[in-house]
């Protein structure tokens, strides 16, 4: 099956850190370049309960260089994008993972004027934009002067001060589950349909427990959410044209299409489905087939909304479908043949047909007519509005999914402009599938999973009983649940128990409990998720000013996380850096805040 490399190298970043030693508090009484005292600036660190030994290092750096800091730690993310849109901080910890590792998701949503994570609404600068939207043209190897360009203004400029890249892990039960079916994937959630038991009998019978840390879940409109707490779960219920592999190749594996084919000009991108998917529901707290195949008007609907900001309230992932301009059939045969591919020389009809057991004999436009095994096939065309290479990264991505047309469109009957969450149910609202007096579970889930319902403590799946019958991409275990336990130390504590089968994450002081521990067992590999520090830029912020952002910056010695997690965290430099080699680097030095600071004051004078 064809692959494609998604834009990608590996966590190979020179970087050097600037050895020296940090002023403490009596060094910056006496300090600064003329040796006056300089005042202190308070300083409110936003961040979340989760990460209170990253908040602890950032405030212990920050308060040996003077600055006299507060931290405001909140339970959960709802908590903490409340405190974001009040503005309720000067810096916050947080990070961002280049899951479809591509350039533009690296930098677009995070740092592009109209990006939807562009937290707080905080960067706005021209550059960014201009460069942003040209590198996004261009095919990789062209595009790799304008990402380091990007990274060098967003620390140039300090709109970000960079920490580390952490580790990806999966701790398991390996008496429990079979090792060769664990595989780390740096670019997508784990596929729960490559999971199995050692004892193979039990695939029907028994549950497989999994674990993520967040105790909630926001929604299962996956356009609707871009972050921990539903990435696991809808990542599994709903298919999408391409996936990733575990080596962040995109694949077809486990997805709806066949195979692609790009067009000349990087514009125009050609998909081949599949006719062996068709949605789950849920009766009576079990999933059962629907009976509606998954198809081509449900691609042109889910991608349609995609692109589109106002399709949903609280759209999150809008910006990374915005280069869409049309998604439509092909049924006309001829277009196929008249098309050449971009990279090949072939036309796209011959690449298409690359992987099929039965060539293209007719193309149709009713999903419901679609025989593949009879040489009857549904094409579908997106054309982006730019040559936009990078396309296909971002349908891999999860706010890709696939969902039923005629079931949404069914749910979401209200003005998405006069929305009230109070009155109105949108597809997918939590309450719909937590158990309780608000229970009514409408989703119908094109992947390997659904959604049965939740509670405070689990999110129960099963299997989609009617999705690609018989292949190698047929879900294996019926039952899997993920429970949610927001203290690392107790999920580790339910791993050796039993309680739970699966950790995606652990600390790495813990790696000698698993090691040490008969039934278990552990694999790592460098991650993509890279942390740092977002700078509050509005006027109410001391941190407007860019002389302080760069104290601060230059304040976060990377070294010092290095030590915290025992050298299992790598030096950063943006998000970029972690899948793609700019050759920009950078190196904080401690022994330049107070320099900057004094600026920032003379500035002031």
């Amino acid at each position: 099956m064809k692959r494609i490399m998604a834009c990608i190298l590996c966590l190979v970043m020179v970087l050097s850190l600037v050895g020296c030693d940090v002023k403490t508090r009596d060094d910056v009484e006496g300090g600064g370049s003329g040796g006056e005292k300089l005042d202190t600036i308070p300083l409110t660190l936003l961040g979340q309960a989760a990460n209170q030994k990253d908040l602890n290092v950032i405030r212990d750096l920050l308060t040996q260089q003077g600055f006299d800091v507060t931290i405001n730690m909140q339970p959960d993310r709802g908590a903490y994008m409340s405190q974001i849109d009040a503005g309720n901080y000067d810096i916050t910890f947080t990070g961002w993972a280049s899951i479809s590792g591509n350039g533009d998701y690296a930098t677009r949503g995070i740092f592009h004027s109209t990006g939807d994570s562009n937290l707080g609404d905080n960067i706005h600068d021209d550059r960014l934009d201009a460069l942003i939207d040209e590198a996004c043209t261009l095919v990789y190897e062209e595009s790799v002067p304008l990402y380091a360009e990007i990274e060098q203004i967003l620390l140039d400029e300090a709109y970000i001060a960079p920490l580390y890249v952490g580790r990806k892990v999966e701790a398991y039960n390996k008496d429990v589950v079979d090792g060769d079916t664990i595989g780390i994937y740096a670019a997508r959630a784990e596929p729960f349909e490559r999971y199995d038991f050692v004892d193979e009998s039990k695939r029907d019978t028994d549950t497989l427990y999994l674990w993520q840390i967040e105790n909630y879940y926001t929604t299962a409109d996956p356009i609707k959410s871009n972050e921990n707490s539903t990435y696991m779960t809808n990542f599994n219920m709903y298919t999408r044209l391409v996936n990733f592999n575990d080596q962040m190749e995109i694949t077809t594996e486990s997805a709806l299409s066949r195979d692609y084919a790009v067009a000349e000009g990087n514009q125009a991108f050609y998909f081949i489905l599949r006719d062996d998917i068709y949605f789950a529901k849920v009766e009576n707290k079990q999933a059962v087939d629907s009976g509606e195949r998954v198809g081509g008007e449900d691609v042109i609907f889910s991608l349609g909304r995609a692109k589109d900001k106002d399709s949903v309230p609280n759209h999150a992932t809008y910006s990374l479908h915005e280069n869409i301009d049309t998604i439509e059939l092909v049924t006309d045969l001829t277009e196929l043949e008249n098309t050449q591919e971009s990279s090949t020389g072939k036309t796209v009809l011959e690449s298409l047909s690359d992987t099929l057991d039965v060539p293209v004999a007719e193309l149709v436009g009713d999903k419901n007519s679609a025989d593949n095994a009879s040489g009857k096939y549904q094409v579908i065309k997106i054309t982006a509005k730019t040559a936009f290479p990078q396309m296909l990264n971002f349908l891999g991505h999860h706010s890709g999914s696939i969902l039923s047309k005629s079931q949404v469109e069914k749910i979401n009957t209200y003005d998405v402009a006069t929305y009230d969450p109070a009155v109105d149910v949108a597809y997918g609202d939590p309450a719909t599938v937590s158990e309780g007096p608000d229970y009514d579970n409408q989703i119908y889930a094109s992947g390997p999973y659904i959604l049965v319902y939740k509670n405070d403590y689990e999110l129960v799946m099963q299997k989609n009983p009617n999705y690609m019958v018989g292949t190698e991409f047929e879900p294996k275990i019926k039952n899997i649940t993920i429970k949610m336990i927001p203290d690392k130390d107790s999920a580790l504590s339910s791993l050796r128990s039993g309680e739970v089968h699966v950790l995606n994450s652990l600390d790495v002081e813990k790696d000698s409990v698993v090691e040490g521990d008969a039934k278990l067992a552990l694999k790592t590999t460098p991650g993509i998720a890279e942390k740092h520090l977002i700078f509050n830029t509005s006027e109410k912020s001391v941190c407007s000013d860019v002389n302080v952002r760069k104290a601060i910056q230059n304040a976060m010695d990377q070294s010092a996380f290095i030590a915290v997690y025992e050298n299992s965290v790598f030096p950063a430099t943006s998000p970029i850096n972690t899948i793609m080699d700019t050759g920009c680097t950078f190196s904080p030095d401690p022994s330049l805040v107070q320099g900057y600071l004094k600026q920032y004051f003379d500035s002031k004078k």
